[in-house]
């Protein structure tokens, strides 16, 4: 999961100009948090915690905005960009 979250951050610095360090992006980055809380929610549904899994993405939303079922299959290098409007 850390390697996903890795190239999570590098697939930022590929999708936006205005991106300047990794701490910018772990810590600005409501897209990169929706990504990094799904990614937890999901393991959690595919390891049949699902109550677990849908109060992560519940928490997720409430937290970024961005809304995302623990059950949806997101593949590598997906970038959410004002994800909010």
């Amino acid at each position: 999961m850390l390697d996903l979250i890795k190239e999570d951050i590098n697939c930022v610095f590929g999708r936006d100009p205005a991106a300047q360090t990794i701490f910018e992006v772990v810590t600005t980055y409501p897209g990169f948090h929706a990504m990094v809380i799904h990614r937890l929610a999901h393991l959690c549904w595919l390891k049949e915690f699902r109550w677990l899994g849908r109060f992560i993405s519940h928490m997720g939303r409430w937290l970024t905005g961005i809304e995302i079922h623990p059950g949806a299959k997101i593949g590598r290098r997906f970038f959410i960009d004002h994800g909010m409007g």
